[in-house]
């Protein structure tokens, strides 16, 4: 059986020397949509800056393609095939679009020009606004900016925070279907996202944390069906 992409195990750690994460496990198959779920102070983001080295692991193991990466910075994870998506301050406002794209491609010596293309073609929105500044547009579209700069260096796995925060539901589901469009590319994606129930939608694997902790595992589907799912974390009923 191949390793995971991503598989994060045990993971203990926080800030001034207090524990957020409690032992928290995740895992990413190559093509997953994964999601992670949860209130608000679950450790959800600290998990996610966790893995990509913005935050100390004091305990436990980070591997990507088999390869421990467990507290490597960022600068040495993007080379490796992983991207991250913050959710403030992800795009340079007084850049154009083609502009903010270019600068995802800074650490490439190669001809991008194709890739450049090929986000026009992820995210149609865009090719129109290519000369406008990114702090113009909507907050979906530089959502789209921010996430296409990601990729222009072609990750296997790409990690996005709250990609859906603070948009209306139009807006929000665009990026869902975007979402899906990126990863029909091929491309694995660790998500966190306080819209539980339309990330779950989409998503192949779901983590439910609570206090730092696992506190469900399962597909997406069977997450959304799972009554004490439901009524404790998404605001409803399942079916089961």
């Amino acid at each position: 059986m191949s390793a995971s992409l991503l598989q994060a195990t045990g993971m203990f750690g926080g800030y001034g020397g207090l524990d957020i994460l409690n032992g928290v496990d995740l895992a990413v198959d190559a093509g997953e949509i994964v999601v992670i779920v949860g209130p608000n102070g679950a450790g959800k983001s600290t998990a996610m800056k966790a893995v990509f080295g913005l935050l100390h692991v004091r305990e436990g193991r980070v591997s990507l393609g088999g390869e421990d990466i467990t507290n490597k910075p960022p600068e040495q994870l993007v080379p490796r095939g992983m991207a991250y998506v913050p959710q403030e301050s992800n795009v340079f406002p007084n850049l154009t679009v083609h502009e903010n794209l270019e600068m995802g491609a800074f650490v490439r010596r190669d001809d991008f020009s194709g890739v450049l293309e090929q986000m026009y073609d992820l995210f149609p929105p865009l090719k129109d606004k290519r000369k406008q500044p990114a702090g113009e547009l909507s907050g979906g579209q530089r959502q789209m900016v921010a996430i296409g700069r990601a990729l222009m260096v072609e990750p296997k796995l790409l990690l996005l925070d709250e990609p859906t925060a603070g948009l209306s539901p139009l807006f929000m589901q665009e990026i869902f279907e975007r979402i899906i469009a990126v990863n029909d590319t091929g491309v694995g994606i660790l998500m966190v996202e306080q819209n539980a129930r339309q990330a779950l939608e989409i998503a192949h694997k779901g983590y439910v944390l609570a206090v730092g902790r696992n506190r469900f595992t399962d597909t997406g589907a069977n997450l959304l069906a799972n009554r004490e799912v439901a009524e404790s974390f998404l605001g409803g009923t399942g079916e089961g």
